[in-house]
């Protein structure tokens, strides 16, 4: 070794930077792809979201500085702009950086937006996907996201509009989902739930099966079944918050056909004894 590259090693600087921007996915770090772990195990800096596990953030390492950038609805969050900046001076100072985000980077994940200012100040970027929530809490019930006589397709949603922004138009949607039988994935509706499901209700019968998600993979994941009409209902009976994801559809009935389990929810047998699913 000369002594160049000894002092090349030794000062970030003097590499090329780069940052990747990787999918964690729902949380279950066995659910992380091969191209995400081998990205976490050589980066030198990691800016980590609010709901990505402690155990994947384990996988990264021992020598790599990690900085928490919690991004949650309703709580006190790092800017974006902020964000942005750390990773442009991380990456100009040589380090190896990794943007960590639950579920994909470009599933209501920012990634697009982040991709955009890193390219305009000349970054060199890479994007790791990872699993969707929305795809891993209803392969955890044990149903589809499409099926040939259910589902002809899957509309991804976000219940949280931006500032000034009207968001979704839902009885629009609920129309084309009910005609083109779609499924429905809302991520980040809890909040916004009654008015989601009173708009809803003017395209869909309030017979449509319904999920809602908890905490999708984790050991402490909860879930309840139910219909449209109940929805709201049944947020509040089970106490499920965020984050969950709501899903509205047909192939969720097929939810009804899983055996009893501890985590069954409290809803669906309510449900069961008064006939509302």
């Amino acid at each position: 070794m000369t002594a160049s590259t000894s002092s090349d090693s030794l000062n970030p600087s003097a590499r090329a930077g780069h940052c990747t921007l990787v999918g964690a996915g729902p949380g279950d770090p066995e659910l992380l792809t091969l191209k995400a772990v081998k990205a976490l195990q050589q980066a030198t800096v990691l800016l980590v979201d609010d709901l990505v596990s402690d155990e994947i953030v384990a996988l990264a390492s021992p020598q790599a500085r990690v900085v928490y950038v919690g991004k949650r609805g309703g709580c006190k969050s790092t800017p974006q702009a902020f964000i942005e900046k750390l990773m442009i001076t991380a990456v100009r100072e040589g380090e190896r950086v990794v943007r960590l985000k639950g579920g994909d980077p470009f599933i209501f994940g920012r990634g697009g937006e982040e991709v955009e200012h890193l390219r305009e100040a000349g970054i060199e970027v890479s994007v790791v996907n990872g699993i969707t929530s929305g795809l891993a809490a209803v392969t955890s019930l044990g149903v589809p996201l499409t099926h040939r006589e259910h589902a002809h397709g899957v509309v991804f949603v976000t219940g949280h509009a931006k500032p000034g922004d009207s968001g979704t138009d839902w009885p629009a949607l609920a129309a084309t989902a009910h005609s083109a039988r779609l499924t429905l994935v809302i991520y980040m509706g809890v909040s916004g739930a009654e008015r989601i499901q009173q708009e809803l209700l003017q395209g869909l019968p309030g017979h449509t099966p319904v999920a809602i998600v908890q905490h999708a993979t984790l050991p402490a994941q909860r879930h309840a079944t139910t219909t449209l009409a109940r929805l709201c209902d049944t947020l509040r009976a089970e106490q499920l918050g965020s984050p969950s994801v709501i899903v509205v559809g047909d192939v969720i009935g097929g939810v009804q056909a899983l055996s009893q389990s501890p985590t069954q929810s409290a809803a669906q047998n309510l449900g069961e004894r008064t006939g509302t699913h």
